[in-house]
Protein backbone atom coordinates (compact mmCIF):
# COMPACT_ATOMS: atom_id res chain seq x y z
CA UNK A 1 0.00 0.00 0.00
CA UNK A 2 1.20 3.52 -0.82
CA UNK A 3 -0.23 6.43 1.19
CA UNK A 4 0.60 9.91 2.43
CA UNK A 5 3.08 10.19 5.29
CA UNK A 6 1.51 11.24 8.58
CA UNK A 7 3.15 13.04 11.53
CA UNK A 8 3.08 9.83 13.57
CA UNK A 9 5.31 8.27 10.89
CA UNK A 10 8.07 10.88 10.99
CA UNK A 11 10.55 9.17 13.28
CA UNK A 12 10.01 5.75 11.73
CA UNK A 13 10.51 7.17 8.24
CA UNK A 14 13.64 9.07 9.24
CA UNK A 15 15.09 5.88 10.71
CA UNK A 16 14.15 4.03 7.51
CA UNK A 17 15.93 6.71 5.47
CA UNK A 18 19.00 6.41 7.69
CA UNK A 19 19.06 2.63 7.27
CA UNK A 20 18.62 2.90 3.49
CA UNK A 21 21.46 5.40 2.95
CA UNK A 22 23.94 4.41 5.66
CA UNK A 23 27.47 4.12 4.17
CA UNK A 24 26.08 4.25 0.62
CA UNK A 25 27.37 7.61 -0.67
CA UNK A 26 29.62 8.52 2.26
CA UNK A 27 30.56 7.11 5.66
CA UNK A 28 27.27 7.34 7.55
CA UNK A 29 24.64 9.51 5.84
CA UNK A 30 22.80 12.83 6.10
CA UNK A 31 19.62 12.13 4.10
CA UNK A 32 17.50 11.49 7.21
CA UNK A 33 18.42 14.96 8.53
CA UNK A 34 17.51 16.57 5.23
CA UNK A 35 14.08 14.94 5.46
CA UNK A 36 13.72 15.88 9.14
CA UNK A 37 14.02 19.60 8.33
CA UNK A 38 12.56 19.66 4.83
CA UNK A 39 8.97 19.00 5.90
CA UNK A 40 8.76 22.65 7.05
CA UNK A 41 10.54 24.00 3.96
CA UNK A 42 8.25 26.08 1.69
CA UNK A 43 9.51 24.04 -1.28
CA UNK A 44 8.25 20.78 0.27
CA UNK A 45 5.25 19.22 -1.51
CA UNK A 46 3.11 17.46 1.13
CA UNK A 47 0.82 15.91 -1.50
CA UNK A 48 3.84 13.90 -2.73
CA UNK A 49 5.23 12.89 0.67
CA UNK A 50 4.52 9.18 0.32
CA UNK A 51 5.21 6.00 2.26
CA UNK A 52 4.93 2.37 1.15
CA UNK A 53 3.70 -0.28 3.58
CA UNK A 54 4.05 -4.06 3.56
CA UNK A 55 2.41 -6.09 6.33
CA UNK A 56 1.65 -2.87 8.28
CA UNK A 57 5.34 -1.91 8.26
CA UNK A 58 6.72 1.15 6.47
CA UNK A 59 9.30 -0.13 3.98
CA UNK A 60 9.61 2.84 1.60
CA UNK A 61 9.37 6.62 1.38
CA UNK A 62 9.77 9.38 -1.18
CA UNK A 63 9.43 13.16 -0.98
CA UNK A 64 9.24 15.82 -3.70
CA UNK A 65 10.35 19.45 -3.76
CA UNK A 66 9.86 22.53 -5.87
CA UNK A 67 13.01 23.59 -7.73
CA UNK A 68 14.02 25.84 -10.60
CA UNK A 69 16.32 26.12 -13.57
CA UNK A 70 18.20 29.32 -14.39
CA UNK A 71 17.74 29.84 -18.12
CA UNK A 72 20.46 31.31 -20.31
CA UNK A 73 18.62 34.65 -20.31
CA UNK A 74 18.91 34.63 -16.45
CA UNK A 75 15.17 34.07 -15.94
CA UNK A 76 13.93 31.40 -13.52
CA UNK A 77 12.02 28.45 -14.93
CA UNK A 78 9.86 26.40 -12.50
CA UNK A 79 10.80 22.77 -12.11
CA UNK A 80 10.75 20.04 -9.47
CA UNK A 81 12.91 17.32 -7.94
CA UNK A 82 12.50 14.37 -5.59
CA UNK A 83 14.48 12.55 -2.96
CA UNK A 84 15.54 11.13 -0.75
CA UNK A 85 13.75 8.01 -1.94
CA UNK A 86 14.26 5.14 0.48
CA UNK A 87 13.57 1.41 0.53
CA UNK A 88 14.38 -0.64 3.61
CA UNK A 89 17.55 -2.70 2.93
CA UNK A 90 15.63 -5.97 3.40
CA UNK A 91 13.31 -5.03 0.51
CA UNK A 92 15.82 -3.63 -1.98
CA UNK A 93 16.20 -5.09 -5.49
CA UNK A 94 12.73 -6.60 -5.37
CA UNK A 95 10.88 -3.99 -7.42
CA UNK A 96 9.40 -2.02 -4.52
CA UNK A 97 11.33 1.19 -5.23
CA UNK A 98 10.33 1.28 -8.90
CA UNK A 99 6.70 0.59 -8.06
CA UNK A 100 6.62 3.42 -5.50
CA UNK A 101 8.38 5.84 -7.85
CA UNK A 102 6.06 5.08 -10.78
CA UNK A 103 3.06 5.70 -8.53
CA UNK A 104 4.55 9.00 -7.35
CA UNK A 105 5.38 10.15 -10.89
CA UNK A 106 1.80 9.56 -12.00
CA UNK A 107 0.53 11.61 -9.04
CA UNK A 108 3.04 14.37 -9.88
CA UNK A 109 1.85 14.50 -13.48
CA UNK A 110 -1.78 14.72 -12.32
CA UNK A 111 -0.76 17.76 -10.21
CA UNK A 112 0.68 19.52 -13.26
CA UNK A 113 4.33 18.87 -12.49
CA UNK A 114 5.96 19.06 -15.91
CA UNK A 115 9.69 18.49 -15.39
CA UNK A 116 11.85 16.63 -12.88
CA UNK A 117 15.60 16.63 -12.32
CA UNK A 118 17.47 14.51 -9.82
CA UNK A 119 20.81 12.89 -9.06
CA UNK A 120 20.89 9.12 -9.24
CA UNK A 121 21.94 5.94 -10.99
CA UNK A 122 20.78 5.89 -14.62
CA UNK A 123 20.72 2.08 -14.59
CA UNK A 124 17.84 2.20 -12.08
CA UNK A 125 16.03 5.39 -13.00
CA UNK A 126 15.92 4.71 -16.74
CA UNK A 127 13.24 2.14 -15.93
CA UNK A 128 11.07 5.00 -14.66
CA UNK A 129 11.61 7.12 -17.78
CA UNK A 130 14.65 9.20 -16.81
CA UNK A 131 17.58 10.00 -19.08
CA UNK A 132 20.70 12.17 -18.89
CA UNK A 133 19.66 15.77 -18.33
CA UNK A 134 22.38 16.97 -20.69
CA UNK A 135 20.38 15.50 -23.57
CA UNK A 136 17.70 18.08 -22.75
CA UNK A 137 20.27 20.90 -22.46
CA UNK A 138 19.86 21.06 -18.70
CA UNK A 139 23.27 21.58 -17.08
CA UNK A 140 24.35 20.71 -13.54
CA UNK A 141 25.65 23.64 -11.50
CA UNK A 142 28.67 21.79 -10.10
CA UNK A 143 29.98 20.40 -13.40
CA UNK A 144 31.41 22.00 -16.58
CA UNK A 145 28.63 23.14 -18.87
CA UNK A 146 29.76 20.89 -21.70
CA UNK A 147 29.82 17.76 -19.51
CA UNK A 148 27.50 14.81 -19.98
CA UNK A 149 27.01 14.27 -16.25
CA UNK A 150 26.24 10.54 -15.76
CA UNK A 151 24.43 10.96 -12.43
CA UNK A 152 22.31 14.03 -13.33
CA UNK A 153 19.00 12.89 -14.78
CA UNK A 154 15.77 14.48 -16.02
CA UNK A 155 12.33 13.59 -17.29
CA UNK A 156 9.61 15.68 -18.90
CA UNK A 157 6.34 14.47 -17.38
CA UNK A 158 4.18 16.78 -19.50
CA UNK A 159 5.23 16.68 -23.18
CA UNK A 160 6.44 20.08 -24.41
CA UNK A 161 6.80 21.58 -20.92
CA UNK A 162 10.55 22.19 -21.30
CA UNK A 163 10.64 22.66 -25.05
CA UNK A 164 13.91 23.81 -26.61
CA UNK A 165 15.14 25.82 -23.62
CA UNK A 166 18.62 25.64 -22.11
CA UNK A 167 19.64 26.33 -18.54
CA UNK A 168 21.41 25.31 -15.34
CA UNK A 169 19.99 23.46 -12.34
CA UNK A 170 21.08 23.39 -8.70
CA UNK A 171 19.41 21.31 -5.97
CA UNK A 172 17.14 23.23 -3.55
CA UNK A 173 19.00 24.90 -0.71
CA UNK A 174 17.36 22.67 1.91
CA UNK A 175 19.32 19.66 0.64
CA UNK A 176 22.58 21.00 2.16
CA UNK A 177 21.51 21.56 5.77
CA UNK A 178 23.88 18.98 7.26
CA UNK A 179 26.90 20.67 5.67
CA UNK A 180 25.68 24.13 6.64
CA UNK A 181 24.89 23.23 10.27
CA UNK A 182 27.22 20.38 11.25
CA UNK A 183 26.79 20.77 15.01
CA UNK A 184 22.98 20.62 14.75
CA UNK A 185 23.28 17.59 12.51
CA UNK A 186 25.59 15.79 14.94
CA UNK A 187 23.18 16.47 17.81
CA UNK A 188 20.32 15.05 15.74
CA UNK A 189 22.36 12.02 14.65
CA UNK A 190 23.21 11.29 18.29
CA UNK A 191 19.49 10.66 18.97
CA UNK A 192 19.67 7.45 16.87
CA UNK A 193 21.30 4.12 17.78
CA UNK A 194 25.02 4.22 17.09
CA UNK A 195 26.13 2.70 13.76
CA UNK A 196 29.63 2.25 12.37
CA UNK A 197 30.68 4.66 9.63
CA UNK A 198 32.73 2.99 6.92
CA UNK A 199 34.71 4.26 3.92
CA UNK A 200 33.67 1.89 1.11
CA UNK A 201 34.21 1.53 -2.64
CA UNK A 202 31.56 3.35 -4.63
CA UNK A 203 31.25 6.24 -2.19
CA UNK A 204 31.85 9.81 -3.28
CA UNK A 205 35.57 10.58 -3.28
CA UNK A 206 36.61 7.03 -2.47
CA UNK A 207 40.22 6.25 -3.29
CA UNK A 208 41.87 2.87 -2.74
Amino acid sequence: MIRLEQPKDYREVENLTREAFWNVYRPGCTEHYVLHLFRTNPDFIPELDLVMEEDDKIIGHVMFSKAEIILDDSSHFPSWTFGPISIHPAYKRKGYGLKMLQYALEKAKEMGIGLLQMEGNIEFYKHAGFDLASKMKIHYHAEPRESEVPYFLAQELIPGYWGDREGTYAPPKGYFVAEEHPEAFEAYEASFPKKEKLRLPGQLGYEE
